[in-house]
């Protein structure tokens, strides 16, 4: 294999998908007004959306798998 190919072949874990993640966070954060988020946020979870805005907040400090999303349960081993 060249090179050329090792550097193009890219799986899970992906660089350039990181790289583009990344540059992408950077821009958000350099030119949306984040407390103004922040906010938004708390607000939301003080409305009627909020149980369920914690409910899945819960989920995802979990992991994927407490949410039954096991590699047995999708068949592969």
């Amino acid at each position: 294999m060249t090179d050329k190919a090792k550097k193009s072949l890219e799986g899970e874990g992906s660089y350039s998908a990181t790289r583009q993640y990344n540059a992408g966070l950077k821009e958000h954060v350099r030119s949306a007004d984040v407390g103004a988020l922040g906010k938004k946020a708390a607000k939301a979870l003080e409305g009627p959306e909020g149980a369920e805005l914690r409910k899945a907040e819960k989920q995802g400090k979990q992991g994927p798998r407490a949410a039954g999303s096991s590699r047995k349960a999708a068949g592969r081993r």
